[in-house]
């Protein structure tokens, strides 16, 4: 072995003290990483996570409620609407004819029961006409017979006048009879609260409810979607013709693994990470639901385990979280979009049934025409009333 070969050995071998050295070096790194690591899991919050999870929300659809053709669109998809905002108006030609109609009804209703107030009154005279042509018939007939037995008069006399007194009581018995019939229309009434007039004021509130119907305005605050309705189109009742979306009152429904859903609890914090704005905007919320059962139980055809072969599969639970509505003003979540979701699992006070039931939005209030109806009622029956009841 020359000079030149023995001084390359040491070269090509390397230095077996340092190489000893880095690998010390490199396996303390490892250790203290693993160590820090099983620190962190020993010390960290207890948490649940999942990134099957979606933006969910009411869609609000709009329908008509009665058949018209389109005249006006106030509002297109992207837009916000406010609640009682219009949205679409339907051509009111034909309601106007209809309301038009239902007040001529109302008024000739209200004039047939004044006319049968008047055979009321019609009939107590005749009564009393009657009556008074009986006591005469019968003081007659009584003055007859006592002439008779006098021989003052024949018998065919007082024959006669016996026949008008006949005649005299059937004119009565007829007469009471007709006061009978009279009073069936209108005893017990007024003319206002009359059946008849009753139910043409109900025919007038049709009208001017079917007319209110061609004047469609958002029963919520929401952003407009899914319009399908056209300017002129021509539409039957129940054809939806858009949807409002309240953008401020979306939720997330989180898909946690059944084994995620130990330390699950209603009223737990959420934290809420979206893909759209990004880590640096974090939503806050929290547990207000758990579905009554999985995806697959739920579904058109679901499952059936108990025949064939079977092969476990983890299912997964929806769990809703609500959201800070300050939060969504600024930073608003469209319905669909995906999200990442972690929970804080370490409060378990909580309940795993749910909450109790309470009304999503506030009541509507009942659709009754404009506000003048009534007033527009009342004056019809005044015109139409006379001076009398």
């Amino acid at each position: 072995m020359t000079d030149a070969q023995a001084s390359a050995e040491p070269s090509a071998n390397g230095n077996p003290g340092a190489r000893r050295k880095w690998l010390l070096i490199l396996a303390a790194v490892v250790l203290l990483a693993g160590i820090g690591y099983g620190v962190y899991l020993l010390l960290r919050p207890a948490t649940e996570e999942t990134d099957d999870a979606y933006v969910a929300g009411d869609t609000v659809t709009i329908t008509a409620r009665d058949p018209g053709t389109v005249l006006a669109i106030h509002a297109d998809n992207t837009q916000i609407v406010k609640a009682g905002q219009p949205l679409i108006d339907l051509d009111p030609a034909t309601m106007d004819v209809d309301l038009a109609a239902a007040e001529a009804k109302l008024a000739q209703a209200v004039r047939g029961v004044r006319a049968d107030f008047s055979k009321v009154n019609e009939s107590d005279a005749a009564i009393v006409s009657a009556q008074a042509e009986l006591g005469r018939a019968r003081s007659d007939l009584a003055r007859r017979r006592q002439a008779a037995a006098e021989g003052a008069v024949s018998g065919e006399e007082v024959a006669h006048a016996a026949d008008v007194v006949k005649t005299a009581q059937a004119a009565l018995t007829l007469a009471q009879s007709q006061l009978a019939q009279a009073n069936t229309q209108v005893q017990g009434t007024g003319l206002s609260d009359n059946p008849a007039v009753l139910s043409a004021i109900a025919d007038y509130r049709r009208a001017a409810i079917r007319r209110s119907h061609m004047h469609v305005t958002a029963p919520v605050d929401g952003v407009l979607a899914q319009r399908t309705v056209q300017i002129g189109q021509q539409i039957a009742a129940g054809t939806p013709l858009m949807t409002v979306v309240p953008l401020r009152r979306v939720w997330i429904d989180a898909n946690f693994r059944e084994t995620q859903l130990k330390d699950l609890r209603i009223g737990q914090a959420a934290t809420v990470t979206s893909d759209t704005y990004g880590g640096k905007v974090v939503f806050h919320g929290k547990v207000i639901g758990l579905a009554a059962g999985s995806g697959n139980a739920f579904a058109l055809l679901p499952p059936q385990n108990a025949s064939g072969n079977w092969i476990k599969i983890v299912q997964r639970v929806p769990v809703r979280i609500a959201l800070d509505p300050r939060e969504l003003d600024r930073y608003p979540l469209r319905i669909g979009l995906s999200v990442n979701v972690e929970v804080d699992t370490a409060d378990t006070s909580g309940t795993l049934a749910g909450q109790p039931a309470r009304a999503i939005f506030p009541a509507q209030t009942s659709d009754t025409g404009d506000s003048g109806v009534e007033q527009r009622i009342a004056q019809i029956i005044a015109r139409n009333r006379g001076t009398g009841r």
